[in-house]
């Protein structure tokens, strides 16, 4: 069933072994749109699979009003980076990636196809000009809008012995 909330999106269709659902009639919650990133892509074929495939410099530009916030961001090489892939499909429970073939749930995946199409990125911080940050190692389309900007603390954020289990355990011939 199409809802007006993926219509756009539809065009991407159900993979077989794909689930979709009705979504909720209305939004718990409202947020703010703080800035955009600008990337070379502008189709979702094109778009990096993950950020750590592309090293093309992109830009984040920011909503004047939060100038301010960017004070010592300059001090960072890297940001945590969260925004809202809003031309994805938000009904899918169960997908089947394409270089995968059978199905996962949307929360053990990495896709921008979820309920609430929130992204995010490790990436490295070029240089800052005013409310422009030139960044490397993203991976969304043309004009995504920008929720956040967080500093990345490999202290704290990197986990190492991190695993995703079903990617971790694939055979060597399945990692094309």
């Amino acid at each position: 069933m199409t809802t007006n909330a993926n219509a756009e999106t539809d065009r991407f269709g159900v993979r077989p072994g794909e689930i979709a659902v009705e979504l909720p009639a209305s939004f718990d919650a409202g947020l703010y749109f703080i800035g955009r990133i600008r990337t070379p892509w502008t189709r979702r074929e094109d778009c990096p699979k993950n950020a750590g495939e592309s090293d093309a410099v992109c830009t984040i530009e920011l909503d004047p009003r939060y100038a301010a916030a960017l004070d010592k961001v300059e001090t960072c090489t890297h940001l945590i980076v969260l925004y809202w892939m809003d031309r994805a499909r938000r009904d899918l429970v169960v997908q089947t990636p394409r270089h995968y073939g059978e199905g996962r749930g949307s929360f053990a995946l990495r896709s921008p196809v979820r309920p609430n199409p929130i992204a995010l990125s490790v990436v490295k911080l070029l240089k800052v000009e005013g409310t422009t940050l030139s960044i490397q190692n993203i991976d969304c389309l043309d004009n995504t809008p920008l929720l956040d900007i967080k500093p990345y603390f490999a202290s704290v954020d990197a986990k190492p012995d991190a695993a995703v289990g079903w990617h971790r355990d694939r055979k060597p011939q399945d990692k094309n």
